[in-house]
């Protein structure tokens, strides 16, 4: 029930060279579980900010009354990857020592902010819901811990897709819990649930 609300939530967006460069930007509202509202929409060309630096960014909404006052922070990612299973981070046992030494419990006051990582192989799903008429889906796999979330690329029209992806993310907290959920992508519409996973970093 608020014209003015203030979120004050941090997302981090992995932004690779190789996706495109608009930030796309939603404001729904809603009444009640069944009833919501679009309030409008904006756009921010991720290639046109400066980087290493802090932008403050008051984006007025497309065809409707109102505006967006955002900071985003263009840096180098660290400590994020996606790789094919072939060339999987940490398969080297030198690199795994270096691993092991840097979370030794000696260095654990060393750097606190530095929890730890954790690094997720998604090979394949098997029979998947059908979503389209044809009996088939095109899924691809969301991965989100905390605010951050990475995806698989879509396999098209099949119920078994195999991803054999590579995810490696950093842990800022220990009590997070790991989302995988599988879409069925949808054209311009939005993805299908086809089925979800969440797994407590305390039981890995």
């Amino acid at each position: 029930k608020s014209a003015n609300p203030q979120w004050r939530e941090q997302f981090d967006f992995h932004y690779f060279s190789d996706r495109k460069d608009m930030l796309d930007i939603e404001v729904w509202r809603k009444d009640n579980k069944k009833h919501e509202e679009l309030l409008g929409t904006c756009q921010v060309d991720i290639s046109a900010l400066p980087t290493k630096q802090t932008n403050c960014l008051e984006l007025p909404l497309e065809k409707h009354p109102g505006s967006l006052l955002m900071l985003i922070a263009v840096a180098p990612c660290t400590g994020v990857s996606i790789s094919d299973l072939c060339v999987c981070p940490l398969g080297d046992p030198g690199e795994r020592r270096q691993i092991s030494q840097r979370y030794c419990i000696k260095n654990s006051f060393r750097d606190i902010k530095d929890v730890g990582f954790l690094q997720v192989k998604v090979l394949k799903a098997v029979d998947l819901l059908a979503a389209d008429f044809a009996g088939k889906s095109d899924p691809f796999c969301v991965l989100e811990l905390g605010n951050d979330s990475l995806q698989t690329h879509t396999v098209y029209k099949n119920l078994n897709p195999e991803w054999n992806k590579v995810f490696t993310f950093p842990i800022k907290d220990i009590h997070d819990v790991l989302e995988v959920t599988v879409f069925d992508e949808d054209g311009d519409k939005p993805p299908d649930f086809l089925g979800k996973v969440a797994i407590p970093l305390l039981s890995v």
